[in-house]
């Protein structure tokens, strides 16, 4: 299938992301959200990026400019019967999804393909909710996607032969290294990364380790580039806990029970560095230890 147009739902870090590496490999974009000040807050973030690849002498000014040029910024979301995949980045819940997919459904001629970045919800569940289940498959980024390489194309149990090929093509015009993964919750990497933020949590509470010296440990004895307490901040750790309720949810498994931790640190309100507190403090600007937290 040829794809010329592709549709970003949700303008959020992970939609602007996948709508600024559409855009760089020569794809016309159109990047939807609910609200202007989404779209904008969007714009000004792959704007950003842009103009850190001009600064490291990646990208010339004329280049950048290409780029924002094929991004088509709307509210509209009924501009996706003119596109021939869209992509949903919308937040991690599968009721706002499924719905979502069905208002599309209503909207977009039958060969137009679906695809969700979910980090954790079952593929065939969300194909459900349309009526092109074939046509429907899994394409999950990880962050920040303008540098992550990995793009998981995900089959659901209906998920045809050409759909599939097709997303791992279109991951591979962007520039990502995509693999297949069957459908299951959490996929591969973020059920691996589920255990691995369990055991973290549980090295924590038993005060086996600070959470500065276990990103210590991970970073330089396993060589993460960023470490586990770090990158939930990066990736917000209201994220990280949809996930491993997905995770529990589906195989009622103790242990993939979510922590106790993480979820009074949810419930507090502080998810990482959207909000200005997570594991660490960056309310000055800079990622500070916290000393307020008791566990």
């Amino acid at each position: 299938m040829n794809i010329r147009k592709v549709m970003v739902v949700g303008a959020g870090f992970m939609g602007s992301g996948i709508a600024q590496v559409a855009a760089a490999a020569g794809f016309a974009v159109t990047m939807q959200d609910i609200k202007n000040e989404f779209i904008q807050k969007g714009l000004t973030t792959i704007e950003k990026n842009l103009k850190n690849s001009i600064t490291k002498g990646k990208l010339s000014e004329e280049e950048k400019n290409s780029i924002l040029d094929r991004i088509t910024p709307t509210v509209d979301l009924s501009l996706a019967k003119d596109c021939d995949v869209v992509i949903e980045v919308i937040f991690e819940n599968k009721q706002a999804k499924t719905e979502l997919f069905k208002k599309l459904e209503e909207l977009c001629p039958p060969e137009v393909i679906f695809a969700s970045n979910t980090s954790s919800i079952p593929i065939t569940e969300l194909a459900a909710s349309t009526r092109r289940p074939a046509r429907f498959a899994g394409m999950h980024f990880f962050s920040p996607v303008p540098v992550m390489k990995l793009v998981e194309v995900i089959r659901g149990l209906k998920t045809s032969e050409e759909t599939a090929v097709t997303i791992k093509e279109l991951a591979e015009k962007f520039g990502k290294v995509p693999v297949y993964v069957k459908d299951g919750p959490g996929f591969l990497v973020n059920r691996v990364n589920a255990a691995l933020r369990n055991e973290v949590y549980r090295c924590l509470a038993e005060g086996v380790a600070t959470i500065e010296d276990i990103d210590k440990a991970l970073k330089f004895g396993l060589n993460h580039p960023m470490g586990p307490f770090e990158l939930g901040d990066f990736v917000g750790l209201e994220i990280g806990l949809a996930v491993a309720e997905t995770l529990w949810e589906n195989f009622k498994d103790p242990k993939w029970a979510p922590s106790l931790i993480l979820k009074k640190m949810v419930a507090s309100g502080d998810l990482g560095r959207k909000t200005g507190k997570g594991w660490y403090d960056y309310t000055s600007g800079e990622k500070k230890p916290r000393t307020d937290l008791n566990f």
